[in-house]
């Protein structure tokens, strides 16, 4: 019969082994802490969004799909693609220390997690659509606050690859 103390170590052991890739994804909270704890650090490269694995990472598969055939057509023309901007803070440069995250629920596997900080001096609300799969949670879309001041800028990263918008 395991004692307490086998119970302990094998408890112990097994979460050696889930990595915080996995523990990121169980609620949307957490999910969303993750990716912007990566902007707090000091000389930090932010959620990197620079290849395939990374894009599923944190975005729902066609999403990820389109956003990933952008990067290759860019890339074999020596350009950018659509997306020349962080679009977790809506900028390409930034410095905040602090974040906040509120969650709201939108339907059964739905929610809305509104972000807010400041950045550079400037006050900054990020919106994720987030949408359950299996047992994670990943970006279905972002919408950014835009000033309006470019008349067809796109205010949300679905309209941005022209897919679209959440129902």
């Amino acid at each position: 019969m395991p004692t307490r103390r086998d119970i302990f170590l094998l408890a112990i052991a097994c979460t050696a082994f889930v990595s915080p890739v996995q523990a990121d994804d169980r609620t949307p909270l957490a999910f969303v802490t993750a990716i912007y704890e990566t902007y707090e650090k000091p000389d930090s490269d932010g959620a990197l969004i620079d290849d395939v694995m990374k894009l599923r990472r944190y975005f729902e598969p066609r999403l990820a799909a389109v956003m990933d055939k952008d990067q290759e057509i860019a890339a074999k023309h020596h350009e950018v693609g659509k997306l020349d901007f962080d679009p977790f803070i809506d900028a390409q440069d930034w410095e905040f220390k602090t974040f906040d995250v509120a969650i709201k629920d939108t339907a059964p596997g739905k929610v809305s997690a509104t972000i807010t900080f400041t950045n550079l001096g400037k006050p900054t609300t990020i919106v994720l659509d987030l949408i359950a799969i299996k047992n994670d949670w990943r970006i279905y879309d972002i919408t950014w606050q835009r000033d309006g001041k470019l008349k067809n800028e796109p205010k949300s990263l679905r309209a941005l690859f022209g897919l679209k918008p959440p129902a």
